[in-house]
Parts: structure tokens; sequence; C-alpha cells
């Protein structure tokens, strides 16, 4: 028998969105939760193991060291923004449970895992990119300097690093997600807003090709190579989770880049169009016409793009490989055929002015999506973005969040101050939802898709939100003003 694993998503701030599947780590406005999809494959290679993910559960950090008594094997993924906290809930763990043996995965680890053994000694190793076989690996007895893609402390306290493990190829012969998600999770708790609830995600593939600078994970943990399933194993795992999972409303295909490849996503959509089944999928804007057409008539809802800005330099300081004119075209594309597209900004990018924040805001007015999410931009370790950061003294602080999760601007450019961007990206929202047209859009969806109370608890908590920061806005204004009064008086 394997050694008895607890793979975790550890517990965080309330509504924290965290590591194992979030791109970007952060409390939303509204209450969401992605999957841990990475954790579920090594998962569903051990038996006697357990995927916790404790945020979606609301399980506390105390009932997970409790829980983890009963282990031997702690896998935790762990995230930039929750590295502290990580810490200190291993260091709680491996008191709780002496003998445990712990190891971290996730971006931070791979890109500095010195630090992360130099800062918390309750690790025994720590997995560097891709982990599946890795830990499986080690939870079947193979000791430590024959695993590839670890590193470790010796009996001395030198840190070693066994050589990289090659990326997984043969995805096929990975374990479905959704047979985890059965075993081990409650998918009624996994709730994104422009998503039909409940909801269930996977993947059909891994790695992204595309060389974005700021994008976290091809650069830190799946690789820019680009790896398939086959198209029979997907649509076989969609007609299983369909049977085992008739409440669920729709399957989203979680990929880094769905439908890259022309070819297999329409021989994908062949298959999938049988299941009779509503689905959504990330994108780029540069899938064709033909290829969305078939998406849709195989049962895809929606579209989740990455149109980060609307400014041309801005898109070629971030090498996204798009323009706003094909931006604009793929959109027209989707609304004829009948998909929504959930849309991705990001303020803050290499070479951000005031000028170019204003171009983002008309650009999503202009393409006017159902949904959109505005997003701070985070410089992570390991990526090129940081590099950049780093090297031109734009980084503020290391610090992403607030102290509650919530996303904070940490780079500012000159002329570009933190607080203007925080300013903008709460502006955004307002000038884009608060349109009559933006706004009955959104209920009459929820209409539609008979999600009446959920739209219903989401709006209440955005506007209870927006109205703290309206207030903090004030305080903040009233208090500036009383400094240049207190100013002039002393000049006087």
């Amino acid at each position: 028998m394997p050694l008895k694993t607890l793979f975790l998503n550890p517990p965080s701030f309330e509504n924290f969105d965290g590591g194992a599947s979030s791109r970007w780590p952060a409390t939303r406005e509204i209450e969401s939760y992605w999957y841990p999809v990475w954790l579920a494959y090594p998962a569903g290679m051990l038996e006697g193991s357990k995927l916790l993910d404790a945020p979606p559960h609301h399980v506390s950090a105390e009932e997970t060291i409790e829980m983890a008594k009963s282990y031997e094997f702690l896998v935790l993924f762990t995230s930039t923004v929750g590295w502290s906290g990580d810490h200190a809930l291993a260091r709680a763990i491996k008191k709780a449970n002496p003998t445990i043996k712990i190891c971290f995965v996730g971006p931070p680890v791979t890109t500095d895992p010195d630090r992360a053994l130099n800062e918390c000694e309750a690790l025994d190793f720590i997995c560097r990119r891709e982990f599946d076989y890795t830990v499986v690996e080690y939870a079947n007895g193979k000791p430590r300097h024959e695993i590839l893609g670890i590193s470790y402390k010796d009996e001395n306290g030198v840190i070693q690093h066994t050589p990289d493990r090659p990326q997984v190829e043969d995805l096929d012969a990975m374990p479905w997600a959704t047979k985890i998600y059965k075993r081990d999770m409650d998918v009624t708790n996994y709730n994104v807003p422009f998503l039909l609830h409940p909801y269930i995600s996977l993947y059909s593939t891994r790695g992204c090709p595309a060389q974005c600078t700021f994008c976290l994970w091809p650069q830190t943990l799946s690789g820019h190579a680009w790896r398939k399933r086959s198209t029979d194993d997907v649509a076989a795992e969609l007609a299983w989770a369909k049977e085992n999972f008739p409440h669920v409303k729709e399957f989203f295909f979680d990929d880094d880049t769905f439908n890259i490849q022309k070819d297999r996503t329409i021989e994908l959509c062949a298959k999938l169009k049988p299941l009779n089944i509503t689905w959504s999928c990330t994108s780029r804007t540069t899938t064709h016409r033909d290829t969305l057409k078939a998406m849709k008539d195989a049962g895809c809802r929606l579209l989740i793009v990455g149109f980060e800005s609307g400014d041309p330099q801005i898109l070629k300081n971030i090498k996204k490989g798009s323009t706003v004119e094909r931006a604009r075209e793929f959109v027209k594309d989707c609304h004829d055929l009948g998909l929504i597209i959930h849309a991705d900004f990001i303020l803050g990018l290499p070479g951000e002015t005031k000028e170019s924040i204003r171009n983002t805001i008309n650009f999503a007015k202009q393409l006017d999506c159902e949904t959109i999410q505005v997003s701070v931009a985070h410089a992570y370790p390991g990526t090129e973005f940081y590099d950049y950061a780093k090297k031109n003294d734009f980084i503020t602080n290391e610090k992403m969040e607030d102290g509650g999760g919530h996303q904070m601007a940490h780079i500012e450019y000159p002329g570009l101050p933190t607080e203007y961007v925080m300013e903008m990206v709460h502006k955004f929202y307002d000038e884009y939802y608060f349109r009559p047209k933006a706004a009955a859009r959104v209920v009459w969806k929820a209409i539609v898709n008979r999600d009446v109370p959920r739209l219903y608890v989401e709006a209440k908590a955005f506007m209870k939100l927006r109205s703290q920061r309206n207030k903090a806005a004030r305080a903040k204004a009233e208090e500036n003003a009383l400094k240049a009064q207190e100013s002039v008086s002393m000049n006087a």
C-alpha cells in the first residue's frame, strides 16, 4: 500500500480562490471557486488518498490540521499570495502529526525551491513544475534522490535538486478528474458567476504555446509545449460525468488554450454533439469562425477570452499575439453565432498609461461582451513580466493582496500611481455594468437560465463591496484634503 496521502488546496482568506487552478489567485468581488484539477490527477493514482479542497467546502485551518493527523503524506498546492499562510499551516500540521511527510507543489516552489526549503523547516521536499508522477512515486516508496523533479535538504542540511522531470506526454494515461470530484467533493459548492450552476471543470489539453509575458501557468507549471488528450478520451469522460452528475448544468474546459488547433477542435466537437451537453471553454481571439460554428453546434455556450487591453501598443508589449482589429472580428463572429463571451482585462501591464487605460475601457464597451473581469497586473515570480518589472524598479512591494486576499496594485510606472490603477479597476466595472443595456442583459440572462436567486445574492454582494469602496475613497479624499489644508496653513 502507498503512503496514505492527503492532497490539499489549503484554507486561506475568506472566499479566497486559492492556488490549484485559479489563474489569478485572489478574493473576488463575488464569491467564486475553481476546481483543483491539478491535484485530482495524482489523487486518482493513489489508493486510499483524499483530495481536500478546503476553500469552497469551508474547511477551517483547525479542521484541516485535525484531518491531517490521519495521513502519512501531505501534498499541498501553494500560491504566491497564500505563501506565508501555507507555511504556517504546514508547521502546525507537522506539530500535530510529527511523522507526516509534507510536500509543496505549485508555481512558488518551482521558481524558488531554495527559498521554500529554507523558510519552512516542515517541508520534506518540493516538486518543480508538473508533479503528478513525482508525488505518486514518493508515496509508493521511491527514495527522494531517485525521483526526478524534486528539491530537498539531505541529512547534512544541504539542498539537493534532482534532474528535471520530462513533461507528461500521454494524457490519456491519466485518471479522469471527474471521478475524484465524485469521490471527494461536493460540486454544488463551486460557483463562478458567469457559468451555469452547478458546473464542472476539466482539462482536455496541457500547456500553451502563446508567449504572453504575464501569464503564470505556462511559465511556471504547465509549460509552453501543447499536449492533448485524444478526442475519444475527452468524450468518454464527459459521457461518464453526464451520467454521474445529472444535476450539473454545464461542463467547462479550463485548458490554458482549448481551441488552438482547428482540426482537433472540430473533431472533438463531432464527438461532443451526440452527448447533448452544455459546455464552455477558454479561447483566443485568433479562433476561426468555422471552428466557432462547430463549437456552437456541439453545445458550446460561452467562451472565456483574455483580451487584456484595448491599446495596440500594450498588446505588443505583452506579446499577446493578437490585435484589437482581430478582437473585434472575433466578437462579431461569436455574437453572430450566438456564443456568449466572458471578457478578461488587465490594468497595469507594461507600458500602461492613463490614456491606455481609457482606451481599454472604451474598447471593452465597444465590444459589449456579456460579462467582464478586470484584474490588476500582478508580476508573478518566474514570469517574463516579473523580470521586466524587477529590472526597471517598477515593483513597489512584493505584496499582491491587502491582507484579506483582495487584489492590490504592486507595480508603479512613472506617472501612473498604484492608487490610480486600483481606482480605475473599480471605475471600469461601474462604467461597464451600470449601462442600461448591460444591466438589462444580466437580468434577462438570469431569468432565462433560471438563476435569479443567485443573481440576487451576487448583486447584493457586489453592491455592498462597491459601497464600502466608495466610502473608503471618500474618507481617503477627505484625509488628503485635510493634509493639503494643513500644509497650506503651515506654509502661510
